[in-house]
């Protein structure tokens, strides 16, 4: 009667298009992150070959595996604060 029934409360289609529209910011951005890195990293500045070589791909693959497993092992550490209240300056 008074929303204490325990259902979620409803979210708005307006709410939902907003978190979408984050989300789909946070991937681009660490998309747009990932390539920079992985780029300056591994990429001959040069540019001596059309192709990538393969010392190049082999470095790129393992930068993108490394920038992946941190962002899960990171995310996963944040998960594990906020549950217990570490996160956001409470202990």
């Amino acid at each position: 009667m008074f929303g204490l029934g325990g259902a979620a409360p409803q979210i708005s289609s307006q709410q939902k298009l907003q978190a979408a529209e984050a989300e789909l910011d946070m991937v681009t951005g660490m998309f747009n992150q990932l390539v920079e890195q992985c780029h300056s990293k591994c990429i001959n500045k040069t540019y001596n070959d059309s192709e990538v070589s393969k010392q190049e791909a082999l470095c790129l693959d393992r930068c993108v595996a490394k920038y992946f497993e941190t962002n899960v092992q990171v995310g996963e550490h944040m998960q594990k604060m906020g549950q217990s209240g570490q996160f956001m300056g409470r202990q």
